[in-house]
């Protein structure tokens, strides 16, 4: 039987920025499309260039390598030729492979929003997507409260999407903008749609959570007959969210309802992936994942000793409504020594590192994550710490340097003009080689100072080091109070394009800070000198 496509559209790095607290740097922006690339996502969408300085300068590169880069933007304004519209040139300029117009596709908006007529909205939509068409663009157009106009003037609102389809739109999104709509109305609006002649593998569903439905429309879209699906890693967005495609995705992929019908980008092997995608999203926007997510949370498949936990030992499916290792997340049984086992060797072996079920060292391994997870580290987040963790508990690291000691101090005191000035200074004395050294630098923080001092003089290492660079300094509250256990994320990237990120955690942020400086170095040390990853059963 041949199963239809689903195409998957990611709008994080859109909708996501809108999402109150959040706001991505270029940096974040890199980081987060080449997250999306790698595990299989058909189009990302970028942003909107020109409507800022980060989406402009982010549009100044194509960003992926697979997926389909694509930019966002309004379609040209009414009065003005497509040919004379700064902002539709702006989305011509950008590096970009797919232009996504917003259009509005609700009369009321058109009048009161746009200030134009009907007609107009419609030439400007035809207008915007031959534009796009012209210049090697793949075009598509979200209209934009689709669904309520729809309830409002169904006649103006199937006017809107005809005429993307009719002018070469390659996907005619309709949005549920308010996300008040309903399943039931979804399907029925979406059949209609069809039925008046724009086919559905050239339709798309753009869902918000209002009303906690947005995952529920979107599959209910599907099943009526929409072939791209629009979501965000994790659901984020403005004022409740957008649909979420990490709880989207797999259940395309696993639910026999979908995947006997259907097909996506993501193979088995990289649906194993999601998990881990989620949780490092989570750690880049530095807030604490949610424990109940469906599929990926840290509870989705944890199960309290009891009647529960003794079903799920005898057979697991009693409990399990998907196998956990299919996502990437692990059972958690309390009166269990063994669990999460077979997930340590996967981990390990996609690093490049054996081990034997039977080895010793994994148990000690095992444990030690689990004591040091307890304490406030996070190692979803801080692939690098993880990495080396397991090669000094499986084999060993190189010491590269000793860290003999090191003193940060900071000094708040006004300077001969009379202004106040804060001054951090660090000291770190260090063995390279058999050789003692001391190095000070002075930086905007004690961190900075601690990471320009540590990196001052490393001997015959500095050269493995010119390149590195630190992109990203995160910190976590774990407990309340001045005195609270700190947990500090790193992300770091070299001159090769390889980007790593290293956890510290203590009750002393600075020291917590350095334990994350300190791993980072050794990571990009161990990859520099090519320290075999295979270790010895």
């Amino acid at each position: 039987m041949t199963r239809e496509r689903i195409y998957l559209f990611d709008t994080t790095l859109r909708d996501g920025q809108q999402t109150p607290g959040v706001d991505f740097s270029v940096e974040d922006k890199i980081a987060i499309a080449g997250m999306l690339d790698a595990f299989g996502i058909d189009y990302v969408e970028g942003g909107y260039p020109g409507a800022n300085p980060t989406d402009t300068a982010f549009f100044q590169k194509k960003r992926t390598a697979k997926s389909t880069f694509v930019a966002f933007g309004m379609t040209k304004r009414a009065g003005v030729s497509a040919s004379n519209d700064p902002g539709l040139a702006e989305l011509l300029q950008a590096k970009a492979d797919a232009i996504c117009f917003v259009a509005k596709s609700w009369d009321y908006h058109v009048r009161v929003a746009l200030g134009c007529t009907n007609e107009e909205n419609l030439d400007a939509i035809r207008a915007s997507v031959e534009a796009a068409k012209a210049a090697g663009r793949e075009p598509m157009v979200d209209c934009e409260h689709f669904f309520d106009g729809y309830k409002a003037n169904p006649a103006y609102a199937l006017a809107c999407a005809k005429a993307a389809y009719a002018s070469g739109a390659r996907w005619v999104v309709l949005c549920d903008t308010n996300g008040g709509t309903q399943p039931g109305e979804v399907r029925e609006i979406v059949a209609a749609v069809i039925a008046s002649g724009i086919t559905g593998d050239h339709l798309g569903i753009h869902a918000h959570d209002d009303t906690g439905q947005a995952v529920a429309n979107s599959l209910a879209a599907v099943e009526a007959g929409v072939r791209q699906v629009q979501g965000t890693l994790n659901g984020i967005g403005e004022r409740c969210g957008n649909a979420n495609l990490v709880t989207i995705i797999p259940t395309l992929v696993l639910k026999p309802a979908f995947a006997e019908r259907f097909e996506t980008a993501i193979s088995p092997e990289g649906l194993e992936g999601l998990a881990r995608l989620s949780r490092a999203f989570d750690e880049l926007l530095n807030r604490a994942p949610n424990a109940q997510a469906p599929y990926v949370g840290a509870s989705a498949f944890a199960t309290k000793a009891g009647i529960h936990a003794s079903a799920i030992l005898k057979e697991p499916q009693t409990y399990e409504h998907v196998p956990p290792e299919t996502v990437g997340n692990a059972r958690k049984v309390m009166v269990s020594d063994q669990g999460g086992k077979s997930n340590f060797i996967a981990e390990l072996k996609r690093r490049g590192i054996a081990v034997d079920r039977a080895d010793p060292r994994l148990d000690t391994l095992i444990s030690l994550v689990k004591e040091r997870e307890a304490e406030g580290y996070a190692y979803e987040g801080a692939d690098a710490s993880f990495e080396l963790l397991a090669r000094r508990t499986l084999g060993r690291v190189p010491e590269f340097f000793k860290v003999d000691s090191f003193r940060c101090m900071v000094e708040r005191r006004f300077d001969a003009n009379g202004q106040l000035k804060t001054i951090s200074e660090a000291i770190v004395k260090l063995t390279v080689d058999g050789e003692e050294k001391m190095s000070v630098a002075e930086g905007h923080g004690p961190v900075n100072a601690l990471d320009l001092a540590l990196r001052k003089d490393l001997g015959k290492f500095q050269a493995e080091i010119e390149d590195l660079e630190l992109v990203d300094y995160k910190v976590r509250i774990l407990n309340g109070g001045t005195e609270a256990i700190t947990r500090v994320l790193i992300e770091s990237h070299d001159a090769t394009g390889a980007r790593w990120w290293t956890v510290g955690v203590s009750d002393n942020i600075i020291d917590a800070s350095f334990q994350a400086l300190l791993d980072s170095i050794v990571y990009k040390l161990v990859k520099a000198s090519e320290v075999p990853a295979i270790v010895a059963a």
